[in-house]
């Protein structure tokens, strides 16, 4: 199936593509399909709405950019897209690109996306760990493990 994206024109998905999020994400609670598509920026992700071309989101795996990061995720949030075992989770965050360009990149990682690989259903979900924050800095972190 074709698609409009925000930043890339007109894309070909296929169907194991498309993820639905019941509850919507926070913030966009209206907007439930989207589809997950490859960006050209190594790891990152698009998160292209399926109800409205012009809302898409950036998302990166934040195991890569947070070698400590960990996401204890409660089991409601789990049954509501029904996962039954750990490996059938995918852990996504939604990162954050300034549009003035002088600001950091960041990565929400107290509220990330948990899809269900099984059925694609997805739930957005906030961390009660106060380690993790709506924005972590991607760059700064990178350049850190750079430094050891």
């Amino acid at each position: 199936m074709d698609i409009q994206t925000k930043t890339m024109g007109t894309k070909k998905i296929e169907q194991s593509q498309i993820v639905t999020f019941p509850q919507g994400l926070f913030g966009f609670e209206k907007y439930k399909k989207y589809a997950v598509i490859e960006s050209e920026y190594t790891p990152f992700l698009w998160l292209q709405s399926l109800d409205d071309e012009k809302l898409a989101f950036l998302i990166v795996d934040p195991f890569i950019i947070c070698t400590d990061y960990e996401a204890d995720i409660d089991d409601e949030s789990l049954l509501k897209i029904g996962v039954k075992a750990p490996e059938d989770v995918i852990v996504m965050c939604i990162v954050t690109v300034p549009s003035d360009g002088s600001s950091h990149i960041t990565a929400n990682l107290q509220g990330p996306v948990v899809i269900n690989k099984k059925n694609n259903l997805c739930e957005q979900t906030i961390l009660g760990d106060n380690r993790w924050t709506t924005k972590y800095d991607i760059i700064d972190a990178l350049k850190k493990r750079e430094g050891k």
